[in-house]
């Protein structure tokens, strides 16, 4: 059977031309990609919607022309741009009954899935950092988070996330793969780029190393820090009801991250030999499809304000979310 199977993947192989990728996708079986392309089509659809609401709510209500909504609002093009880069060449293979890429399509989804996805883990960071702010120095607030401030840490976000995507992808392209190019993956994803190499990858293993701690390992110490500063201010505050309000603020950023990092560690984190096709797909699905169309939930249920933004919005004088 595992004769016969390869052999289908290679006969796929040989009908792509010598430039093109082969997409394995989440199934190979026919008659589940209707089902997949409905169920994908539907969460893709909600993730654009619920993010663009986001969106529409903080730029049309002055009340939310804060630092901490200037960043969801920028987290919000974030993820449905993050979505955008893979899910609509997933859905018009699952449509087509085609697994291909091409060359140069594969390389630009690669290039946009490291600049979105390096922004959505310095936006966290910067968001964790936003309310550290506010909760353990309330005074200096104003001049700390300014929206000239603000702007700046916005503009260093994107240069950090599009230096070293445009250098990683550009050395990816000086890379000679060999003529099966099957990605277990339904994106290009750059560690399964490099098994398909016949040259040297060391330069290209080190960019992703680099990278690694770049976006992933360096935010994620400064939000722990910043948890653990506004923890420790949080518990000295006497009143019970005052040590929940302040924690309250810091509720569905908090939900966003155990989320979103808890998905990327089930894959990078995991020593290689638990790996597998089929786990990083699932938990690719997770971080990549999933938590996007969950993160305006997350922020906008129990947000009072985003809630009386939304409200407003659908010209409405009622909440939408909360009862």
């Amino acid at each position: 059977v595992e004769v016969f199977y390869l052999m289908g993947k290679r006969s796929r192989v040989n009908q792509t031309t010598l430039s093109d990728f082969l997409l394995l996708g989440i199934s190979e079986r026919p008659e589940e990609q209707t089902l997949l392309f409905v169920i994908f089509l539907g969460m893709y659809l909600v993730t654009m919607m619920g993010n663009l609401l986001i969106i529409l709510a903080i730029t049309s209500d002055p009340h939310l022309h804060t630092p901490m909504y200037f960043f969801l609002a920028n987290l919000s093009i974030t993820d449905a741009c993050f979505t955008s880069a893979s899910i609509p060449k997933m859905l018009v293979n699952m449509h087509t009954q085609s697994q291909t890429i091409s060359y140069s399509g594969c390389f630009a989804q690669l290039y946009f899935l490291l600049v979105f996805g390096g922004l959505d883990n310095l936006l966290l960071a910067v968001m964790a950092y936003d309310r550290y702010v506010a909760i353990c120095q309330p005074l200096h607030y104003s001049t700390a988070m300014s929206p000239q401030l603000c702007a700046l840490m916005l503009s260093i976000c994107w240069v950090l996330t599009n230096c070293p995507a445009l250098t990683h992808t550009l050395l990816l392209t000086r890379v000679a793969f060999c003529a099966h190019k099957a990605i277990p993956h339904f994106f290009c994803d750059p560690s399964a780029l490099l098994k398909l190499a016949c040259s040297d990858t060391r330069l290209n293993e080190l960019m992703i190393i680099t990278m690694g701690l770049m976006f992933l390992t360096a935010p994620l110490l400064l939000i722990v820090l910043s948890y653990v500063r506004i923890s420790w201010a949080v518990f000295g505050i006497s009143s019970p009801g005052g040590r929940w309000k302040a924690f309250s603020t810091c509720g569905s950023h908090l939900t966003v991250v155990l989320l979103f990092y808890g998905s990327l560690m089930g894959v990078y984190l995991l020593p290689p030999s638990t790996h597998s096709a089929e786990r990083e797909s699932r938990a690719a699905i997770l971080y990549m499809v999933i938590i996007p169309m969950l993160n305006p939930f997350i922020y906008s249920l129990r947000n009072k304000d985003m809630n009386e933004a939304l409200s407003k919005l659908f010209g409405s004088g009622k909440t939408i979310f909360i009862p």
